[in-house]
């Protein structure tokens, strides 16, 4: 039912879509795949980010009509397996694009990478480790 060449999108609410943008585009490198252009009643502004020839991306939304504060855990992680060691260069571009170096709340994330929370307190781990699924 679900393969590598399955589409996905993961959906998260956020206080300020601008903030999001900076932090995922600037300060990750993902590109803008689609965004809302216009305020319409009754529907929420979208962004979605992501890599352009990829099966997947994040959805990030905001209802100005009812906004949803965001709720991540110290286990909501997105993780990026880099295969090489995390440099600072790649840091210091995260944490200038609104990002905040945080503490893994599992001790494994900070022995193989670093972890930064998202403008909205979402973490992302750049491990440094790689993934063979």
């Amino acid at each position: 039912m679900i393969d590598s060449s399955t589409r996905i999108r993961v959906a998260r609410p956020s206080r300020d879509l601008a903030a999001a943008e900076r932090f995922y585009v600037d300060g990750l490198g993902l590109d803008v795949l689609w965004r809302t252009t216009e305020r319409v009643s009754g529907e929420h502004d979208l962004l979605m980010v992501g890599p352009p020839a990829g099966t997947w991306h994040f959805e990030i939304t905001r209802d100005p009509e009812h906004p949803r504060e965001p709720t991540p855990t110290v286990d909501d992680l997105f993780v990026v397996y880099l295969g090489t060691p995390v440099s600072e260069e790649q840091t210091e571009r995260l944490l200038a694009a609104g990002g905040t170096r945080v503490t893994a709340h599992n001790p494994y994330w900070d022995q193989h990478g670093v972890t930064i929370a998202d403008p909205d307190g979402y973490r992302l781990v750049l491990c440094a480790r790689s993934w063979n699924a």
